[in-house]
């Protein structure tokens, strides 16, 4: 059964301290968050690290979704990856039996806060400055980390849906509640 409110975030107003041009981007970790909380609730961990016909697991997805926002939020302060950050790359979808479902969403749910706290305490004058990306160093925008943090959550919330449902049921596969 389906819990989450029938106004997707970005249709129940502006968010506190959030600047209005990074309102979308926090509209969409938000959204994220709560489709993820519902589909999760109940999940039996036996299913974590399975993988239906080669995709990704929901343990991959839960810990992806979370190091990807930790990441670009952190290049976007204009900080390189640190040891911890690098390890936890390298650990991402990788089977670890001590792991459950409700610890990768809390830890998502950990992150999206304090990704929500950066777009708050982000000054919108920064937003086209040039930061670097990876050992490379390949250039990007505040804005561009931003939002591709925001989109790529979504792009694997989308995948972490199907996943569940292909794992748990033949539910209907659409959760969106405003008819697109």
């Amino acid at each position: 059964m389906n819990t989450l409110p029938l106004t997707e975030v970005w249709l129940r107003g502006k968010l506190p301290s959030v600047p209005l041009l990074l309102q979308p981007a926090a509209h969409a970790l938000l959204q994220a968050k709560e489709e993820i909380n519902e589909l999760m609730k109940n999940f039996d961990d036996v299913l974590l690290w399975e993988q239906p016909a080669g995709l990704a697991s929901v343990g991959f997805h839960l810990q992806h979704i979370a190091g990807v926002q930790d990441r670009l939020f952190t290049y976007a302060k204009g900080i390189v990856l640190n040891e911890h950050q690098l390890n936890y790359l390298k650990s991402e979808g990788k089977e670890d039996a001590v792991i459950t479902s409700v610890m990768l969403v809390e830890n998502l749910n950990r992150q999206t806060g304090k990704s929500i706290e950066q777009l708050q305490q982000t000054d919108v004058h920064i937003l086209t400055e040039t930061r670097g990306v990876g050992r490379k160093q390949i250039p990007s925008t505040v804005t561009g980390l931003l939002f591709h943090a925001a989109e790529h959550t979504m792009r694997h919330t989308g995948q972490l849906l199907v996943t569940v449902k292909i794992l748990t049921s033949h539910q209907p596969l659409s959760t969106c509640g405003e008819g697109h």
